[in-house]
């Protein structure tokens, strides 16, 4: 066969592929976002309170954090393939029933189910780079699924408000009904076939680690917990006034954070003495995927900042009317969705370990110039350094997340996929708390100059991280030119 004929036949799939992976990681983000602007409107329609509609988003951040691990090391054992699809039809069906939802209690069930479709998603997305792309262009995909997740991101609250205010907050969520229906179309024609059992031996001696995925999903579970909503679990009591209610609160957060605690050294127990382990303990003591994990969930706390700080600082400092508050924050998401693509780009020739470093440098000048520039600066002040740091950050994700799946072995991509986006999510949620108790606590500059200290800890991590291993032909490689050759189809 011809070369020059042969290589666009093989790019064709590979770009509707990349396609179908791209919606699904818009979906997952999106799904992420879009709920939050409808809290006010959902707390109208059912009659509740805030601490009830705020479970809507709740359950959905629980599920997809939670169980992200456990379902990417299912997908390295049943096959990604099936499961993605599966992840995919999940995340639809429960969309539609959200937006057909009659109760409260229904649509927060339906938005679990959702967050179960979307860690499915979320895991096995960048785990299907390996197989679908050369490795002299992994980095440009993973760009491109960050660049997706992003846009999805960004475009949540402005669509959201456009869908409430003209069909209503069902639209939210019925919305994913047309858009996963086409991504489930994609994957399904485009993915590469599973190949049997990718699991370590014979599909007989490979088997799921069940007590190790709920040791591991209860931990998880109560760590999210301690940190959003552990305040509104402590117990008040009457009579005692603020001091009976912050005791109430620290009893909530120290009791939930003793049994994620307990939980993750049981865990820790069972996963040393198991035969198919849910994580190889052994693979954590990896530098390279180590370093990395630390990495990604420092660099998401400092990020989480500029959400958590960022309104309050806008509105209150600067200002800003909530049109124009909204505005402002539209600009991070916008900025990291243009930088990821070229960024991958930039890392497939120049290296990712060059990048890594980069852009966490950018992040560090980002944060660096907040904590000292005057707020007289205005909304120049914050938006320059904010375009620096989320430039900086798509930078990062997309190496850092290149650098550590493009060499694994096949049985293991789902599973360390899973850990690089529970890293990220940890990150979300500590960022969340931890910057928001600095910032209630200070003010903007001191928030900000904890956060390039982490930063600079992160850049540490990176500088020490040994170079992964590259060998002349990986199994991507090998896997392209025979996709590209009918050889899975």
């Amino acid at each position: 066969m011809n070369p020059k004929t042969a290589e666009p036949a093989a790019r064709t799939p590979i770009r509707w592929a990349l396609t179908g992976l791209s919606l699904a990681m818009l979906l997952s983000s999106l799904g992420t976002s879009i709920a939050n602007v409808a809290l006010p409107t959902l707390a109208d329609s059912f009659a509740a309170s805030f601490q009830q509609v705020q479970w809507i988003v709740l359950a959905y951040l629980l599920a997809s954090t939670t169980l992200i691990v456990s379902v990417g090391r299912l997908g390295d054992l049943t096959g990604r393939r099936r499961l993605l699809l599966t992840g995919i039809a999940v995340f639809t069906a429960a969309s539609v029933v959200a937006g057909l939802a009659p109760t409260l209690w229904l649509l927060i069930a339906a938005r679990s189910a959702q967050g179960l479709g979307a860690a499915i998603i979320m895991a096995l997305a960048m785990a299907f780079i390996g197989q679908t792309v050369p490795k002299t262009r992994t980095a440009s995909a993973m760009g491109l699924l960050g660049t997706t997740s992003a846009i999805g991101t960004a475009l949540g609250p402005s669509l959201g408000g456009v869908l409430i205010s003209t069909l209503g907050w069902r639209a939210i969520f019925l919305i994913n009904l047309p858009l996963g229906l086409l991504t489930f179309a994609l994957a399904r024609r485009y993915l590469p076939a599973d190949r049997g059992p990718t699991g370590r031996g014979s599909a007989g001696r490979a088997r799921f680690d069940h007590l190790g995925t709920v040791l591991l999903t209860g931990a998880l579970a109560a760590y999210a917990l301690a940190m959003t909503v552990g305040r509104d679990l402590g117990v008040a009591v009457d009579g005692f006034g603020a001091a009976g209610r912050a005791f109430g609160s620290g009893v909530g957060v120290v009791g939930l954070l003793v049994v994620a605690a307990v939980g993750l050294a049981v865990f820790v127990r069972v996963e040393s003495r198991a035969g198919s382990p849910l994580i190889r303990l052994a693979a954590l003591r990896d530098r390279v995927l180590s370093a990395s994990l630390g990495m990604s969930a420092l660099v998401s706390t400092v990020m989480m900042a500029t959400l958590v700080v960022g309104p309050f600082y806008l509105a209150g400092e600067l200002g800003l009317k909530a049109a124009a508050v909204g505005l402002v924050l539209s600009v991070g998401p916008l900025v990291a969705a243009l930088t990821g693509v070229p960024a991958g780009r930039v890392a497939d020739r120049f290296g990712v370990r060059r990048m890594t470093i980069g852009g966490l440098s950018a992040i560090a000048i980002g944060a660096g110039a907040l904590a000292a520039l005057p707020a007289s600066l205005g909304i120049a002040g914050y938006l320059v350094p904010i375009v620096v740091m989320t430039s900086g950050y798509a930078t990062f994700q997309t190496a850092n997340n290149t650098a550590v799946l493009t060499d694994l072995p096949p049985d293991q991509r789902g599973v360390v996929s899973g850990l690089l986006n529970l890293s990220r999510n940890l990150g979300l949620i500590t960022g969340t708390a931890l910057m928001g108790a600095v910032f209630a606590a200070t003010n903007l500059h001191v928030t900000f100059a904890v956060a390039a200290v982490l930063i600079a800890a992160a850049l540490t991590l990176a500088i020490i991280r040994p170079q992964a291993a590259q060998p002349a032909e990986s199994a991507a490689d090998v896997g392209v030119a025979k996709w590209g050759a009918g050889g899975y189809r």
